[in-house]
Order: C-alpha cells, then sequence, then structure tokens
C-alpha cells in the first residue's frame, strides 16, 4: 500500500513519467527526463531531492529522513509510510526543485502546477 501511495502522489504532477531504468523492481519517477523521486527495489523508502544540502541535512538531523543511498548530499529517503501529507509536500518540494532546473522551453511545454 505505501508504495502504491508514493506512486499515486508522484503520477499527479504534470508531465510526471515512471520507468524502472535499472531493472529489478525500481520505480523511478521523473519530469522532463530529470528524477524527482525514485523508490528502491529492495526498501520501501522514497528518496526526493531537496532545494540545498542544507535542508537535506536539517531532515537528517531531525530524524525526518535518511540519507540517500547513491544520491547526492542533496536527497533524503523517507519511510513509504510516513504520514500521507509529509510524504506529498517532500515529493513537491522535489518535483517543483526539478522542474524549475529544466529549460524554459521544456518548462513551458508542461501543464500548470495546481
Amino acid at each position: 500500500m505505501s508504495r502504491a501511495l508514493v506512486n499515486e502522489i508522484c503520477s499527479g504532477f504534470p508531465g510526471a513519467e515512471c520507468s524502472d531504468p535499472w531493472g529489478g523492481g525500481h520505480d523511478c519517477w521523473k519530469v522532463g527526463g530529470k528524477i524527482f523521486a525514485l523508490i528502491g527495489a529492495m526498501e520501501e523508502r522514497v528518496s526526493v531531492k531537496c532545494d540545498s544540502i542544507e535542508t537535506a541535512t536539517m531532515l537528517i538531523d531531525a530524524g525526518v529522513a535518511a540519507k540517500a543511498p547513491y544520491m547526492h548530499r542533496s536527497w533524503v529517503s523517507l519511510d513509504c509510510d510516513a504520514a500521507r501529507d509529509e510524504l506529498a509536500h517532500r515529493i513537491g518540494q522535489s518535483y517543483r526543485t526539478i522542474r524549475a532546473s529544466l529549460p524554459k522551453k521544456l518548462q513551458a511545454g508542461l501543464a500548470p502546477l495546481e
């Protein structure tokens, strides 16, 4: 159920696409070809990008998140069983951060955020 909830949240963002680029059961959510959320094949955790290394460090220090394996220090990992509003907020922040980094032409082709 928890993996399904994360996938439900991710699928609601304009231009969001899911793939399994490495095989083995990963759910890799992308916008404009860039990852904004990743569920590993072996654990029920979702990795998301924070707006900065400082934010990621603060979330890790507060016990809200853990360091995301194999990802840059600005990424954190959350339990898929976390509260729905926390998951939606963190995934939404990650999506907006990645979307804002896309070329303007690509951003313009995406439906507006609600």
